[in-house]
């Protein structure tokens, strides 16, 4: 994965439909405040920050240490550390459905902004402490 020069604004000018683009625009910045990193465009993907991977099939690279991406369906947040690693919270944060690594929401409206808000900075913590070595699907700790 790399990093786009794409300015994020322009990008979110783009976003449809218009559901998707106010909800991008809310989540700005809760994950700026979660990480204290300022957003930049990884393809269609909107990251905080970046932390270098390290798998022990010998696999490396750099990705964003939070971000997420508004798709016409739903906004996938990614956590690159797993969703199994927030059970709990999982619990509380309201309507959502999940993948491995990613977290998929509909409606900001009907989830706990403050609960999403404290999963993304404990997975931008989990990954950015040196080299992450565990894949989403091993389902890392968090703190």
């Amino acid at each position: 994965m790399e990093k786009t020069p794409q300015p994020v604004e322009e990008f979110l000018e783009g976003v449809t439909p218009r559901k998707r683009r106010a909800d991008a625009e809310r989540l700005l910045p809760l994950f700026a405040r979660a990480t204290g990193e300022t957003p930049t465009m990884w393809g269609t993907i909107i990251g905080f920050g970046e932390y270098h991977y390290r798998y022990a099939s010998g696999h490396e690279g750099d990705a964003p240490a939070a971000s997420f991406a508004p798709r016409r369906a739903t906004t996938t947040v990614y956590l690159f550390d797993g969703v199994g690693a927030y059970p709990d919270e999982l619990a509380r944060l309201g309507p959502h459905t999940t993948g491995v690594g990613c977290l998929y929401l509909k409606d900001l409206d009907t989830i706990d902004l403050g609960v999403l808000e404290d999963v993304v900075a404990a997975s931008y913590r989990a990954v950015t402490r040196g080299i992450f070595g565990q894949r989403a699907r091993d389902g890392a700790s968090s703190d």
